[in-house]
Parts: structure tokens; C-alpha cells; sequence
């Protein structure tokens, strides 16, 4: 089946790359929000699963958040979640259909759909379902690497690190000496066992960020506290996914997650790094089928 792409102006006249498959009028319809500093090539695994197993019959949107991917480039205040659930409702409005919606959200993809009930709540009646992967509901300001002394130093200073080297660099020259790209995705965002060609593509995404998307999102997401919001989601069926060796949304925060839905289950894949769609695709891709299947039955 050949994709759709497509370009799409948010209200602020914002230029968002989105991507279709299936038909608009499918039973239902899967929504796929990627990670800071990636793109939507993070959920290409999962795409060419649900490809196989739903062929037009089920609607999936893709898209690059603002600042990422093919979108265009945004000024470091427009960096927010908040921003990011403005434009989820945009893309909803414009390429969704009218089918209910299953949401899946891969880190900073999670905490814009925690964002919905503020940002967009006449959507909040449409959703069927959750997946909510390596991700948090808040408290990042104390999240440690994994390195209880050092920690909180480097949380601050790599997100720098990665945006002067944007600013000093081309990406060309970055592309040639990915070196601290490539020292951040194997220590800090992915487990065990390490996949080259993942690792490969999510260092290409850090490259592939100006400096305004590694700055602003982080500045924004330290502030990030969505627990009590959590509430509107009660009873709808979700799923929080975490691996056992994520240290940037650890095991914890999947835990306070879940807790803050009526009914979430919560799944901790051992190994598993922060890269949960590449790690470990095959969990992901079931997890999701599974949702859409319970929306497909309760439409």
C-alpha cells in the first residue's frame, strides 16, 4: 500500500510533514506520536507490522512533531508539549476521519497526548485507546541517568552539548564525526541487546535536530506535571510500557503513570533501553494491535 503524505499548516502557520495509510473511513483510527529528537521513522517497525496485519482497514497517521524530521524548523519558544498536543489536534482535525482513536506516544509523544485534556478536551470522548511508551507524567527535574551523583549535572548539560554542537557545526560535519551522538544514544537512550542499524538511525535524528529543538523541548519538558489530568483518561483501556534499563523515563515514573489511570496496565520489558519502538519493536507492534483490536469490538 503506498503512503500518503502530506503537508499540513498548523494554526500558527507552522509547516507539519504528516503521512497517512489506510483508508479514511476505517473502523478505526491508530495515531502515532514519536520521540523527542526523532521523527516519524520511530515507529517504522510498528507502520510496516500494522501494514501486514490490517492492510487499508486501518487508518494510521504518522507525522514530525515541529522541529523535527521534515516539519519545519521551530523558534525555541514554540518548543513546548503544549504546542505539540495543539498540533496532535490539528492533525486529528484534518486527517483522522470520524472513526475512534487509539493514541500511541513514544516519550515527549506520551506527554503530548497527556496534554490533550488541556489543550484539545473535545477529543478526550474519542479516544479507545492508549499505549503509552517510555514515558512520564511529570518530575523529569529528577531523573538521574542513572548516575545518582553525576546525574543531575549531565541531564542539563547534554541537551546543551548536542545544541552547540548544531550551532557549530553543519550537519554534514556532524554526520561525519557523530561521535558524542553516538556516546549519547549507547549510554544514555538504548539497552540491551544494541542494535547497530537502530542505534544508527536514532543518531542520524540527533544530527538531524537544530539547536532550538534540543534546547527549547528540554527546557519545557523539566516543567512537564500532567498527573492530575491523567484522570480524563479513567477507564479508557491503556497500556504504559517502559524497559528495565530506561534511565531518562525510568521504571518509576511507568509506575506513577500507570497509577494515575483507572485500570492501566503497565509492562517493563527487561533490557530495554529508552528506545522501546526499535528495541524491542515486535512487544510494541502486539501491544498495539491489541489496542486497536479492543476498539475495533467496542465500536
Amino acid at each position: 500500500m503506498t503512503a500518503a503524505t502530506h503537508s499540513l499548516l498548523a494554526d500558527d502557520g507552522a509547516r507539519l510533514h504528516v503521512t497517512t495509510y489506510g483508508r479514511e473511513d476505517a473502523p478505526v483510527t491508530l495515531l502515532l506520536a514519536h520521540c523527542w529528537t526523532a521523527d516519524e521513522q520511530d515507529w517504522h517497525y510498528q507502520v510496516r507490522h500494522l501494514l501486514a496485519t490490517y492492510g487499508p482497514d486501518l487508518r494510521r497517521v504518522t507525522w514530525d512533531a515541529r522541529g523535527h524530521g521534515r516539519s519545519e524548523v521551530a523558534p525555541e519558544r514554540d518548543c513546548t508539549v503544549s504546542r505539540l498536543a495543539r498540533d496532535l489536534g490539528h492533525v486529528v482535525d484534518a486527517y483522522a476521519g470520524e472513526a475512534p482513536l487509539v493514541l500511541a506516544g513514544h516519550s515527549i509523544g506520551g506527554m503530548t497526548i497527556m496534554a490533550l485534556p488541556e489543550e484539545r478536551p473535545d477529543l478526550v470522548g474519542r479516544v479507545a485507546g492508549l499505549v503509552l511508551v517510555a514515558t512520564s507524567s511529570g518530575h523529569l527535574d529528577t531523573v538521574t541517568l542513572g548516575l545518582p551523583e553525576m546525574g543531575p549535572f549531565l541531564r542539563a548539560r547534554l541537551p546543551r552539548v548536542l545544541a552547540t554542537r548544531a550551532r557549530l557545526l553543519s550537519r554534514a560535519e556532524r554526520r561525519r564525526t557523530p561521535s558524542i551522538e553516538r556516546m549519547i544514544v549507547n549510554r544514555f537512550l538504548m539497552g540491551s541487546p544494541l542494535r547497530l542499524r537502530d542505534a544508527g538511525l536514532v543518531v542520524d535524528q540527533l544530527v538531524s535536530c537544530s539547536p532550538a529543538t534540543m534546547s527549547g523541548f528540554y527546557r519545557d519538558i523539566m516543567g512537564h506535571e500532567r498527573t492530575a489530568g491523567l484522570k480524563a483518561f479513567d477507564d479508557v483501556p491503556t497500556t504504559v510500557m517502559v524497559g528495565s534499563a530506561d534511565v531518562l523515563t525510568p521504571p518509576a515514573h511507568a509506575r506513577r503513570l500507570a497509577s494515575a489511570i483507572s485500570g492501566a496496565r503497565m509492562l517493563v520489558l527487561p533490557g530495554a533501553g529508552h528506545y522501546l519502538p526499535l528495541e524491542r519493536d515486535e512487544a510494541v507492534s502486539a501491544e498495539l494491535v491489541a489496542a486497536v483490536e479492543r476498539a475495533r469490538a467496542a465500536g
